[in-house]
């Protein structure tokens, strides 16, 4: 099981979004991102590019703020360092249904893996105050954007995740929340299952096996937005099996298709 981090493990988007905002103070930057255009934003990964992008965009470049490459990253930075703190001091939690599939995974000898746009930093940290100081232990491999430079949808950092583990894609699912994530797993020819949130509710996840408010807890049933849940009123091994098993039948029945119309 491959998880996001922002959005899918936790609902941090808000969050990010106010460090963001809080960091251009700092550099005199006079923009503020509210929630409607942030939405926009989201479909450029990686904080960084963000606002690079941004700052060429609309030209909202301090004078003699030397290289806006540099620039962007120094006021990422700042942000990052905001955006921990609040997590540290907002007490975060995680999504419905992520500590519970966690657990059940790690229970049936499943390999965890967290494939993020985001940096270890930021990882370590939501990882620490949500799951504990020794939750990193939790997960057999953790790829983030300090070791992969193409950013979502490229599907590199899918790519590092199966050669890390020596997996084939066949045998992963990922956990999304956005549409640079889905389209990322995909090119990497993993299935995926999409807990949407405020920021990315309304978008078309085509491709997707499950589109889902969140994972659901026994108590808690998540609501099916698109895609077969077999039935499931929450996201658990047998349902991510019952996922893969339709998604290999379905792949293989294609390739068929395709020998015999050659």
């Amino acid at each position: 099981i491959i998880f996001d981090m922002d959005g899918t493990l936790a609902d941090t988007e808000e969050i990010h979004r106010q460090a963001f905002n809080t960091a251009f103070v700092e550099y005199n930057i006079p923009c503020v991102w509210d929630q409607k255009l942030y939405k926009k934003l989201l479909s450029i990964s990686g904080g960084r590019e963000r606002i690079y992008q941004y700052l060429v965009k609309y030209k909202l470049v301090p004078q003699h703020s030397g290289d806006l490459t540099e620039l962007a990253t120094n006021i990422h930075n700042t942000k990052s360092e905001i955006y921990r703190q609040m997590l540290i001091d907002g007490h975060i939690k995680l999504r419905p249904g992520i500590n519970r599939l966690i657990e059940e995974a790690r229970g049936n000898n499943i390999a965890l893996a967290i494939a993020t746009s985001s940096s270890l930093s930021n990882v370590s940290t939501l990882l620490k105050y949500t799951l504990g100081k020794d939750s990193l232990s939790q997960f057999d491999t953790i790829v983030t954007c300090d070791s992969v430079e193409e950013q979502k949808p490229s599907p590199a950092i899918y790519m590092h995740v199966l050669r890390t583990l020596g997996l084939n894609s066949i045998s992963c699912v990922a956990l999304e929340d956005t549409l640079n994530g889905n389209r990322s797993a995909l090119a990497a020819n993993i299935p995926t299952v999409i807990t949407t949130h405020m920021f990315t509710q309304d978008d078309n996840f085509t491709g997707a096996s499950l589109v889902i408010n969140h994972l659901g807890e026994p108590g808690q049933p998540m609501t099916v937005k698109s895609g077969d849940a077999y039935g499931a009123k929450y996201v658990d091994i047998e349902l991510l099996d019952q996922i893969l098993e339709n998604n290999y039948i379905s792949s293989t029945y294609n390739k068929a298709s395709a020998v015999a119309t050659k």
